[in-house]
């Protein structure tokens, strides 16, 4: 078949293959471009990943070797591995003016502690400079920003580079709920042991030198148990906002994952899907599940130290099934 040119631009382009070696890093780059993009991932024997695009097809293989192969082999060539794959980064404005992101560092975030049904999840990510450009440019960001579906891409991307350490740590509702009952019982407190936990976890398999927390209390709660356990040599800085921090943002993808796959199990349990957050529709999901199941079920699903947990079993009249603390009066601000 003749090749496109410009006296034929309609000519069909020839079936064409490429191969190329490629580092950890460039793979995992490609890995990140190929997933920002929507192509369809497919199975092949002995291939650390393959991905099925319009005009052509990209596998890459445990070797290291890629091969490209299809029609628009060529343009894939010149347009994505020679300029975003193979050829030095180019520095943008982001990585001019927050060099510290690029860096090889610790990320901490946290997800469900505002949520009525579910789990607290905390999760540290540590990962290099390779790994957070390719994580960005899959489109990694706050969890916030992101539907369900990206979540759960990201969360396999990220969890199956090479290098990069995951570690979440998470309570079943039982042992959250016996916690969250006990005298002076903060979940402040409880949150840094869980973060110190992850994050010690995830420095046994790639040490690093310093981290940021996305803040959620004035006092350096994390700091301080870290200092418990016995950990040195190692500075963990936190502030608001830190999920423009990529590495914080990962973290934050991975702790939404996690808290995202005990809520679909708590819902197979319930029978259909529990709502998040706390408004109108977790109330009334939560008398359900007093109804089907009785009061002392709702500690399997929810966290009976928030506010609704109490006004859900008192409107049931079921205080003396499940016997909740009043909770203080709400201040009223003028």
């Amino acid at each position: 078949m003749p090749k496109p040119t410009p006296d034929n631009p309609d000519a069909p382009k020839k079936l064409t293959s490429y191969t190329i070696k490629l580092d950890d890093a460039q793979m995992e780059k490609l890995r990140g471009i190929l997933d920002g993009r929507g192509w369809d991932q497919f199975e092949v024997a002995y291939s650390r990943f393959a991905f099925k695009g319009r005009d052509c097809n990209v596998t890459a293989y445990t070797s290291g070797k890629v091969v490209i192969a299809g029609k628009g082999t060529e343009d894939f060539v010149l347009n994505t591995l020679e300029t975003e794959v193979t050829q030095a980064p180019q520095l943008g404005y982001e990585e001019v003016n927050h060099p510290e992101h690029y860096e090889a560092h610790a990320g901490l975030d946290e997800s469900g502690k505002g949520d009525f049904f579910g789990p607290v999840v905390a999760a540290t990510v540590i990962a290099e400079p390779a790994a957070i450009r390719a994580w960005i440019k899959a489109g990694a960001k706050d969890s916030k920003k992101l539907a369900e579906s990206q979540i759960m891409a990201l969360d396999a991307l990220i969890r199956r580079t090479p290098g990069a350490a995951v570690q979440v740590t998470v309570m079943s509702m039982a042992r959250y709920n016996e916690l969250m009952a006990r005298p002076r019982a903060n979940l402040n407190t409880l949150l840094a042991w869980m973060h110190a936990t992850a994050l010690i976890k995830a420095l046994q398999e790639r040490p690093v030198k310093t981290g940021l927390l996305d803040q959620f209390s004035e006092k350096p709660l994390v700091q301080k148990e870290l200092t418990r356990l016995g950990l040195k040599d190692f500075e963990l800085k936190m502030r608001t906002k830190a999920e423009s921090d990529p590495v914080v943002a990962a973290a934050s993808v991975v702790a939404r994952a996690e808290y995202v796959r005990r809520m679909h199990a708590l819902s197979e349990q319930f029978g259909t899907k529990l709502q998040k957050g706390a408004g109108p529709l977790v109330k009334a999901q939560a008398h359900e599940i007093i109804d089907k199941f009785g009061a002392r079920a709702l500690g399997d699903y929810a966290k009976l130290h928030f506010r609704t947990a109490y006004e859900v079993v008192q409107a049931a009249g079921k205080l003396d099934e499940l016997p909740l603390p009043e909770p203080k009066a709400k201040l009223d601000w003028d």
